[in-house]
């Protein structure tokens, strides 16, 4: 090329060719752009999709348990209406189908629509997000008790008429004898020696059992061994689910009692003598609880339930699904 020398025209010659090689740059980045969005759309995307539904599923657990806990009390009451208010307080904006109700157990799904931050640019706009919970209900087949005490059936039967608890007048039951009800031999006691009290065990004032099994007596009339003030103060008027027992045998330390089932039972007092009371149901040398059986579903862990078990006003509920 005239008036430049040989290094300047190879300047120039490389400066031509470069800027058609960036021509060339911008219209690969151009065509890579389409699926590098895509990538991000499943990376931010789905991820956010897994978020959603994470919350979808805490919310379908807390519809479900809800109806299941109406269900179990006897009156499930409007379950699309439950379902839909606790999936809303959850989600925000979302739905729950009809949920299913089937023997003992209730299904619950909820829906809602996830939109997306990169996927539209790929023509979706947003996902539809759905998740299931199954909760069932039965009567109880076993379990820790907060109280090692055990009752009659004849006592259960003596307010309840054999039926499910429908009041909540309290009544005394004497240990070890139940004036009036007839619920105890001639001599006033289930087993010689016994009260109603049951042998813990770990040093706590808390007894495992389950249905179909022998319960062990704790002789005497003092409440069981691990026991103190304060874990009967803790249940001062709760509910908590108690054996039943429909058989008992033998005598002193080898006293046993059949458990036939557990019954929820409310209390509202007790005296077992020197610290050991509360609103004093009696006094002297009578030992005592006050209280009533009734309905009641049991929050925490601590049974399981058991479709063989009787029915006798506990219910225990369990995510299954």
């Amino acid at each position: 090329m005239p008036g430049l020398s040989l290094p300047g025209r190879l300047r120039r010659r490389a400066a031509t060719r470069l800027a058609g090689e960036r021509g060339a740059v911008a219209v690969v980045a151009v065509l890579l752009l389409v699926p590098l969005l895509g990538f991000t759309a499943l990376a931010v995307d789905i991820g956010a999709l897994y978020a959603e539904r994470a919350r979808l599923q805490t919310a379908a657990d807390a519809a479900a348990l809800a109806v299941a806990r109406d269900c179990a009390r006897g009156s499930c009451g409007d379950p699309q209406a439950t379902a839909t208010e606790l999936v809303e307080a959850n989600v925000g904006a979302a739905s729950a189908d009809e949920p299913e109700l089937g023997a003992g157990s209730v299904t619950v799904t909820g829906r809602t629509p996830a939109e997306h931050w990169f996927a539209p640019v790929l023509g979706y706009d947003s996902t539809e997000v759905s998740a299931t919970a199954t909760v069932a209900w039965g009567a109880p087949g076993g379990g820790t008790a907060a109280l090692p005490l055990i009752f009659s059936e004849c006592e259960f039967r003596a307010q309840t008429g054999g039926g499910l608890p429908s009041t909540t007048v309290a009544r005394t039951i004497t240990f070890p004898k139940t004036s009036g009800t007839g619920c105890t031999g001639t001599n006033g006691l289930f087993v010689p020696g016994g009260f109603g009290w049951l042998k813990t065990g770990g040093g706590t004032c808390k007894v495992t059992s389950r249905i179909g099994t022998n319960a062990v007596s704790e002789p005497g009339n003092n409440p069981s061994k691990g026991c103190t003030t304060g874990d009967f103060a803790a249940l001062r008027q709760r509910t908590v689910l108690l054996p039943i027992f429909d058989r008992s045998g033998s005598s002193g330390s080898n006293a046993w009692y059949r458990v036939k089932g557990y019954a929820a039972f409310t209390i509202t007092g007790y005296y077992f003598a020197g610290q050991y009371k509360w609103n004093d149901p009696c006094n002297g040398n009578d030992r005592c609880i006050r209280g009533y059986f009734t309905q009641f579903v049991e929050p925490s862990d601590s049974f399981y339930y058991d479709s063989t078990a009787p029915a006798m006003g506990a219910w225990i509920l369990r995510l299954v699904r």
